[in-house]
């Protein structure tokens, strides 16, 4: 444990991240739950706290998005293979009009990886006044995504795609009747006891105590430090709640979701079918390393080498992570802020896959 916690104030050091909170789970029994260095750089150089509130990025997708769309199907008001153009009238005509909702979550869609929506969609770079311009915003990304060329024939490859869990997070919402905020906590996050995983959004604050919350980058089309709101682009656009990003948490509340998906995927129904998560965190294709909002390691993979063909997880670009692993039981939660000041640091590129050898070596096998 202590070359464990050597490493990651060693990764400080170095300079990948200003600071960190890491969680690690072995059979049920939390043995690593540390806080390393600072929130940033001066005057942002409080100390990290096991509390401390993380922008989680792209783990929105499988802690929000995809876990919305398993009790949706889970409860009988979806189906996997539904057609998007069933659940938003903006595609149908487009390329993506038969995409289904499995092809969506495991990025075959056919879809680009990411556009710079925002630029049209909030110019002025201010957030949606109320609900009815939120709307509206969401009304035109879906014309925008629905204008897209398609990228490749769907089903064929898969491409890691943002603009899928736009639309899946639409879909969530029109689904359910109310927001993805809204219905990730009444569903998914309150029946588990999770109360500190939330979104920057009018409906609902990320906490009451904004020291928690740690800054991102000091990025320039807001012209100021972010803290407290999205560090996502297109996700602050649409109000600061989005499929595909938005989520902020801790790691203890990242751990109690990775706990109920493990048990889920153990065959343990609960909260999450068991059936059904197993089908989202198992790959779907030859072709591609994705499971259904989940991905799973191909070389190279931010998990490194010794997690098994089991094993389900995600990134956040932001500096986060999530990797489990059913086959020793196995849980790594890291979550950073690397790309404070600026995004242009890819060193955490090489230390996560280093980190999670390491974590797998000495609790992977117990």
């Amino acid at each position: 444990m202590d070359s464990i916690l050597r490493a990651f104030q060693q990764a400080v050091h170095e300079r990948v991240f200003p600071g960190a909170v890491a969680l690690v789970r072995s059979r049920g029994t939390v043995v690593f739950h540390e806080a390393v260095g600072t929130y940033g750089v001066s005057p942002d150089d409080q100390p990290v706290r096991l509390e401390s509130i993380y922008d989680l990025a792209s783990l929105t997708k499988p802690l929000a998005t995809s876990t919305a769309m398993l009790c949706l199907v889970q409860d009988g008001h979806l189906h996997l293979d539904q057609s998007v153009s069933q659940w938003a009238d903006e595609l149908r005509g487009s390329p993506f009009a038969g995409v289904d909702l499995r092809q969506l979550l495991s990025h075959q869609a056919g879809l680009p990886a990411w556009r710079p929506y925002y630029e049209q969609l909030a110019p002025s770079g201010l957030p949606p006044r109320n609900e009815e311009e939120r709307r509206q915003r969401v009304h035109a990304l879906l014309n925008a995504i629905a204008s897209e060329p398609i990228e490749y024939q769907p089903g064929s490859q898969g491409l890691y795609s943002d603009l899928g869990f736009m639309v899946l997070g639409e879909i969530v919402e029109r689904c359910a009747g109310t927001s993805l905020a809204a219905y990730c906590r009444r569903r998914i996050y309150e029946p588990l006891g999770i109360s500190s995983l939330a979104f920057p959004c009018r409906e609902e604050a990320i906490t009451e105590d904004p020291t928690l919350v740690v800054p991102t980058e000091r990025e320039r089309w807001r012209n100021r430090l972010l803290c407290g709101e999205v560090h996502d682009e297109n996700a602050y656009a649409l109000g600061g709640c989005a499929g595909h990003a938005g989520l902020f948490g801790t790691a203890h509340a990242v751990g109690q979701l990775s706990a109920a998906w493990l048990q889920a995927v153990q065959g343990r129904d609960g909260v999450l079918s068991a059936a059904l998560s197993k089908q989202f965190t198992h790959r779907q294709s030859d072709t591609s390393s994705w499971g259904l909002g989940w991905d799973t390691p191909s070389a190279p993979s931010s998990s490194g080498t010794r997690f098994s063909s089991r094993a389900f997880g995600h990134v956040g670009f932001t500096g986060t992570s999530l990797w489990i692993d059913p086959s020793c039981d196995l849980e790594v939660i890291i979550l950073s802020n690397r790309v404070h000041p600026t995004r242009t640091n890819p060193a955490i590129k090489a230390f996560r896959p280093q980190i999670h050898d390491a974590i797998h070596q000495e609790w992977g096998g117990r």
